[in-house]
């Protein structure tokens, strides 16, 4: 099976509390942040690692996972990161992140299937700056691919995937052909959520993300890293979003003390308007 996984970088989500607005409101500075991958995107990098391997032997990658980022050079540390932990191949595009919507980044994939035939494209659910969740369903639309969102779980079958879908109340099993598209949540890297057709359903996997060890990072400098442009991907790299500007959510109100029953429906009809 061959898999493409997009991975974006994001400020670290960790350090939310000091992102700060330009004063005239025009973009949001996150400058002196910690850049890092966005976290279902290493999650989907997860499941595209156990979906090509026996989980007993993990060093042999059965199949070919082919990581994809867009962004300048420094983004190649993430590529370089997710090289380390198993992926055969990565492909930089050539961009900046205020050029970018999630339409051109959908037409840009589109045109990096076609040229690579995966199989797979395994994507997070959402990005954790902007939360857009979008990318993955218009890809699909661009493709006409089958497609599954927010999975909880993957099983391999012969000529696709079982897929565990979340919706509110549980989950609902969708059997997707190949080629297919899946975005991931965060239940898909649980021990027993996702398996290859080599991997034994008794196996166990450890919870979470694997990390590399210091001679798989040494190796990730050695494995291919190839660098595109955008306008060769796409022939119309205008924006489709535009940001016209951004504000700080207001400070909220210190919490006042009532005295009875009565100020306080008073307060909810007149003040906070909820009646």
């Amino acid at each position: 099976m061959k898999i493409l996984v997009p991975l974006k970088r994001v400020a670290d989500p960790d350090n939310a509390n000091k992102v700060k607005i330009a004063a005239d409101g025009s973009k949001v500075d996150t400058a002196g942040l910690e850049w890092k991958p966005n976290p279902f995107d290493e999650i989907a990098l997860e499941a595209a690692l156990r979906l090509t391997e026996d989980g007993k032997a993990q060093k042999a990658r059965l199949g070919e996972v082919v990581v994809v980022t867009f962004g300048p050079k420094d983004t190649e540390v993430t590529l370089r990161a997710a090289l380390a932990t198993g992926a055969n191949r990565a492909i930089r595009v050539e961009s900046e992140d205020d050029d970018l919507d999630g339409m051109l980044v959908a037409k840009a994939l589109k045109s990096l299937v076609e040229a690579e035939q995966p199989d797979l494209v395994l994507l997070g659910k959402q990005a954790v700056d902007a939360d857009t969740n979008q990318v993955g369903q218009i890809l699909a639309e661009l493709l006409d691919w089958p497609m599954a969102t927010f999975a909880a779980t993957i099983q391999e079958e012969e000529g696709g995937l079982l897929v565990g879908r979340e919706v509110d109340g549980g989950t609902i099993n969708l059997r997707v052909k190949a080629p297919a598209l899946v975005t991931v949540d965060l239940r898909v890297v649980s021990p027993t959520s996702c398996y290859s057709m080599k991997t034994d359903k008794g196996f166990k996997y450890h919870d979470g993300v694997r990390f590399a060890p210091l001679p798989a990072i040494m190796q990730a400098r050695r494995k291919p890293l190839e660098t595109k442009k955008l306008a060769d991907l796409i022939s119309d790299g205008t924006r489709k979003i535009e940001y016209l500007r951004y504000v700080e959510p207001p400070v909220r109100a210190a919490g006042v003390t009532v005295a009875d029953v009565d100020e306080l429906v008073d307060k909810l009809k007149n003040e906070a308007k909820v009646l």
